[in-house]
């Protein structure tokens, strides 16, 4: 516990030109800004008020302390003031709940206002981890010789920001999250005119090779291009759908997204949700 201490303390040190280094963890203004709207507002009891309750940033500062450290819970350091373990879970369970993670639709509609967001085309693919407590949404692994596991399905636009993700039993074919994955794109706005939802192209490589499914995905007036089991590789589809790869590699770097420790996928998917609103804000600075 002290070397983890020394380490957390190493993050926030000076560099060598004097400045100081921001904590991953901690949340900044422009995205608390975002944030903060979002978050549903607890009235307090006058008759009994109790403790008064955390503040909501440093809470927040804690789950992604977690998210970032893959950490457990009840090893959340007190001296942070992220408050206790069991605090942060609860308010990350009740914002989920409350949808609050799922309107990163507010990051995308700004990156389209920006011309940052292409959905001229978009890629899918699925990604196995580790689920070592098992739970919902979990499944034998068949490329962890039968290991419990879950998946990571995501879709991502031209440029590997991620429109949407799911967490399913690893288990589950690629192939029956495809419609589900396209569904949960939300409507995104940022330009005068109707929400785009959907992309015009849709990049998949031979786990989606199903024509049933290719069908489908043309009455949503997307336009398959997915690759056909049997035939040599170099089909040319993978210098658009690498993006997809990139993305789950952004994802993974949040050491809780390498390995499911939730029992529940609630909390796990949570968690994802939250890791793609991140990619997605950086991509927003980046555009200032």
């Amino acid at each position: 516990m002290w070397r983890f201490s020394c380490i957390v303390a190493s993050w926030g040190c000076e560099t060598a030109t004097g400045s100081v280094r921001r904590k991953p963890w901690e949340i900044e203004d422009g995205l608390w800004e975002r944030i903060e709207p979002l978050l549903p507002v607890a009235e307090r009891r006058y008759r009994y008020p109790g403790r008064k309750r955390l503040d909501q940033r440093k809470v927040m500062c804690g789950i992604l302390f977690v998210l970032y450290t893959g950490i457990r819970w009840e090893f959340l350091p007190q001296e942070l003031g992220f408050g206790s373990g069991m605090t942060c879970w609860r308010r990350l369970r009740d914002w989920y709940e409350a949808g609050v993670w799922q309107q990163h639709e507010v990051l995308l509609a700004e990156l389209r206002a920006d011309d940052v967001l292409d959905l001229s085309r978009a890629s899918v693919d699925g990604s196995h981890l580790r689920a070592l407590k098992g739970g919902d949404h979990t499944g034998r692994s068949p490329v962890d010789r039968g290991k419990t596991g879950s998946k990571h399905h995501v879709i991502v636009d031209a440029n590997g920001i991620p429109l949407a993700a799911t967490v399913t039993g690893g288990n589950r074919n690629d192939v029956t999250q495809l419609l589900p994955l396209i569904h949960a794109v939300p409507p995104i706005r940022g330009k005068r005119g109707r929400p785009r939802q959907r992309p015009d192209v849709l990049y998949a490589d031979r786990g989606y090779d199903h024509d049933i499914y290719r069908r489908q995905v043309r009455e949503l007036g997307i336009r398959p291009l997915i690759a056909r089991r049997g035939t040599g590789h170099g089909s040319g589809l993978g210098k658009n759908r690498w993006v997809v790869e990139a993305a789950f590699a952004l994802l993974h770097w949040f050491r809780r997204l390498r390995i499911r420790w939730e029992i529940r996928a609630d909390i796990h998917q949570a968690f994802l949700t939250l890791g793609c609103a991140i990619i997605c804000w950086r991509r927003l600075k980046t555009s200032f």
